[in-house]
């Protein structure tokens, strides 16, 4: 994270001609949000004294208890190259505080509690690479979303297939000017469908990043008249999008924990461990990473994504996949999680999962080689491989049995998210589609 204290704050701010400041936080469901403020409040802000009302936002407080304080994470601010209405503005990440401690609704907050305990466990940090994927749209002549894809592009196409390539590239230019550090960028497999990829981080700032990536690139996609969407499956027939998630633990040296030159794949019982915790958990865990209904259109077989249970050092059918990097760039990718997820909520379940893993000694099964996807139902059996959740509401049951899921959440979340998402299915469960209008409307 960057180095930035109160007075340099201010004096950017001055340098730079910044107007008004942005103060963001994430509510339980991922939604960034924001109290904006004139610079002239600025001081104020990084006093930890601007106030909101909780009971505003979705899971988080009741009205009798709803005045909160916004403090600044001053590591996070920086000034938007844009412009707004002529002004300039700057932005602080926030962690949401009650009554002068860490509100225990606050989604970035809570993940900073399961960081400390990763680092009770002798561990420094965690770092997240995440993988993020979205659709392009075109907009309607009163800037509403169509259905409309704006190209027929596949995997690494270029003009003319690709018709967002110059939304991309300012996509990546702005990204660029934050600090985000792009890697690439491409037309994915899918029509419409793009990916860029940003540098790794330490965990936290890795969830501060896919925040502002998610804002970034629906602002520039708007700017082309389009519209992207994060919605996991929003077409049938189609690969859906992800947000893989490449992770790797460092010990107090800075040495990658998961990296033994001995072993045949150059992994460390702590990498093995750690994999084993998230193979035993992520049926538990499902409901956050994939938290939405639309979630498990995209978790069927077909489109390489992730289905069943398993890990592999190169087969990409397996829930995680063991990339080649060694060294410090030793890391598993997680397959499952997709953008939808609240990333905070989400790392503090796979962070909380893989610790388990290493507290009791897990072993992690055998790897599987093969096309997981080509597999009969008794070969599955045999080799002991059970599939993820179907449905939202399985994987909510799933999670509301596990103690130690909930607990990677705290009462407060998990109850709320729990409450939320239930309600949410059930809505969805009693909702006629159009599916069933086609087809049995005239049949019956």
């Amino acid at each position: 994270m960057s180095v930035w204290t109160k007075d340099a704050i201010v004096d950017s701010a001055r340098n730079e001609g910044v107007n008004f400041i942005r103060l963001m936080f994430t509510d339980l469901f991922g939604v960034i949000k924001n109290v904006e403020i004139p610079v002239s409040q600025l001081e104020k802000a990084l006093n930890n004294d601007m106030m909101f009302d909780g009971s505003s936002i979705d899971g988080f407080a009741r009205i009798q208890e709803s005045d909160m304080h916004l403090h600044p994470d001053f590591s996070t601010w920086l000034v938007f190259p844009e412009t707004k209405n002529g002004a300039r503005i700057g932005r602080l990440i926030c962690d949401v505080y009650k009554h002068g401690e860490p509100f225990e609704g606050d989604p970035r907050s809570n993940l900073r509690r399961i960081i400390k305990q990763m680092q009770d466990m002798g561990f420094s940090r965690m770092n997240l690479g995440p993988e993020p994927e979205f659709f392009l749209f075109r907009l309607d002549e009163e800037g509403l979303p169509t259905m409309k894809l704006n190209d027929n592009g596949g995997y690494f196409d270029f003009a003319p297939l690709d018709g967002a390539e110059n939304c991309r590239r300012d996509i990546v230019i702005e990204l660029e000017k934050l600090g985000m550090g792009v890697e690439a960028a491409h037309h994915e497999s899918a029509p419409g469908q793009h990916e860029i990829n940003f540098k790794y981080d330490e965990v936290l700032a890795a969830c501060d990043k896919i925040q502002t990536f998610k804002l970034v690139v629906k602002t520039v996609a708007r700017k082309h008249g389009l519209y992207a969407t994060f919605m996991p499956k929003p077409i049938k027939g189609i690969a859906g999008s992800g947000m893989h998630c490449n992770i790797s633990l460092f010990d107090q040296e800075g040495q990658n924990a998961f990296y033994n030159a001995d072993d045949r794949l150059g992994l460390s019982s702590t990498a093995y461990q750690f994999m084993a915790g998230i193979l035993h958990h992520v049926s538990d865990f499902t409901a956050i990473a994939n938290p939405t209904v639309n979630s498990y259109k995209r978790l069927t077989r077909g489109h390489e994504a992730p289905v069943f249970v398993a890990w592999s050092p190169s087969n990409r059918s397996p829930l995680i996949r063991i990339p080649a990097s060694r060294g410090m760039g030793t890391r598993i990718e997680l397959r499952s999680v997709d953008p939808s997820a609240n990333p905070y909520l989400a790392l503090a379940t796979i962070l909380t999962a893989g610790l388990d893993g290493i507290k009791n000694k897990m072993v992690a099964p055998d790897s599987v080689e093969c096309n997981i996807y080509t597999m009969t139902k008794q070969e599955l059996e045999e080799r002991n491989i059970r599939a993820l959740p179907r449905s939202l509401q399985t994987a909510l049951d799933n999670f509301n049995s596990s103690e130690l899921m909930k607990n990677a959440l705290g009462s407060h979340i998990s109850t709320r998210f729990l409450d939320a998402k239930y309600q949410e299915f059930e809505e969805y469960r009693s909702s006629v589609h159009t599916w069933e209008l086609k087809r049995y409307m005239s049949l019956l």
